[in-house]
């Protein structure tokens, strides 16, 4: 029996029943992770934000760039069919080598023709020459014969002063004659002289015929200088698809040649990229043609001006086109980047895509992650 009446309506606890010692402890709240992971995201979006800020300023970077080389038509320059072909599709020249034959065997002829000019020219002008002595000889001869003529006529004048009866009338006009024949003569000579002058011109090399013959020869043989094609500069050939035989047409392209003399990087540049870039400014670039590699470069210069539409031609802007999107891409400008690194040689093809970043200025957190960025894009080429 229970003592004092307690328990009497307590029911005897159940041994298979274990007590929840938990109901006493005080409740742990649990973490969200969704507002984890966002809080995160929200942190990085702000970074990036942040960085897009300051780098589009002071670490500007484009993948709109192109590697850009001198590309110039070989053109020959007087017509004929091709007797030899010194090259083929992509070969690599020098300057000066020859990459085309043109038969010279008529431009031969026609050197051998205009040195035969040239003596005829010589010869021609000898003769005019001894013509013009010869006038000259006439004309003193003329001028002799009238002072001849004017002594008599002044002696038969004086002898009819003195004496009138001395000397016939005949006589007095035969004087008279003689002395109007001879000025005649004189008049006659001076004009064969002159008209002698006037066919040979200015005498010795300055000689208007000989130099027109002298001239014509120096054509003739530049003429068949221009048989040889060669390389204006050391490059490669492209666009090439001719071969002996073939009949050159002057003024008409036989190949294509890209000229490696001078070769750069074309980087298109947002317009509110380029505030701070200063001619100088040291800049990295990616190839994809090198993937993984990262070159440098300084800025040669950056564009003044681009054209909004049309096809870009010589006397024209230059034609930068950006992306279209839903939001209007800022105005491209083209920012110039040189480079001298030997490691490039064999690397750098006309048109070539490359990645370009831009250091504005001695900021090393900046400059740090823009390091980084291109090249996190040179090893992103082994992929797109």
């Amino acid at each position: 029996m229970p003592e004092n009446g307690e328990g009497a309506d307590t029911p005897p606890e159940d041994p298979r029943v274990e007590k929840d010692s938990s109901d006493d402890a005080p409740a742990t709240p649990k973490r969200d992770p969704i507002r984890a992971i966002t809080r995160i995201v929200l942190l990085l979006c702000l970074i990036g934000f942040g960085w897009h800020l300051l780098s589009d300023r002071f670490v500007p970077y484009t993948d709109q760039a192109s590697v850009q080389a001198l590309v110039v038509p070989i053109v020959p320059r007087v017509p004929g069919h091709l007797t030899d072909v010194y090259v083929r599709l992509h070969s690599i020249v020098g300057e000066g080598d020859e990459i085309f034959q043109i038969d010279r065997r008529p431009f031969e002829l026609a050197v051998r023709n205009a040195e035969a000019a040239v003596d005829n020219a010589t010869q021609q002008v000898g003769a005019l020459t001894a013509t013009v002595k010869s006038a000259a000889g006439r004309k003193g001869s003329a001028l002799a014969q009238l002072d001849r003529a004017q002594r008599n006529f002044d002696r038969t004048q004086r002898i009819i002063d003195q004496n009138p009866g001395a000397l016939s009338q005949a006589d007095r006009d035969r004087t008279e004659t003689s002395l109007d024949q001879a000025v005649e003569r004189v008049a006659s000579a001076e004009a064969d002289l002159d008209r002698a002058k006037q066919n040979l011109g200015t005498t010795g090399p300055d000689n208007a015929q000989l130099r027109g013959a002298i001239v014509a020869l120096e054509k003739a043989q530049l003429d068949l200088a221009f048989t040889t094609i060669h390389a204006p500069t050391s490059g490669v050939i492209e666009s090439f698809n001719v071969d002996v035989g073939h009949f050159a047409a002057a003024g008409q392209a036989l190949a294509t040649f890209v000229s490696t003399n001078d070769v750069w990087i074309q980087a298109d540049m947002r317009e509110n990229n380029i505030s701070l870039v200063k001619l100088g400014d040291p800049a990295e670039f990616v190839l994809d043609v090198a993937p993984g590699r990262v070159f440098r470069g300084t800025v040669r210069s950056v564009g003044y001006g681009v054209s909004s539409s049309g096809m870009t031609s010589r006397g024209s802007l230059p034609t930068v086109r950006g992306s279209q999107g839903w939001l209007r891409d800022p105005q491209r400008f083209p920012v110039i980047i040189d480079f001298d690194d030997d490691a490039l040689s064999g690397l750098l093809r006309a048109g070539g895509q490359a990645d370009v970043i831009i250091y504005t200025g001695d900021r090393s957190v900046l400059n740090a992650i823009g390091r980084l960025q291109i090249r996190v894009r040179g090893l992103l080429s082994y992929v797109r």
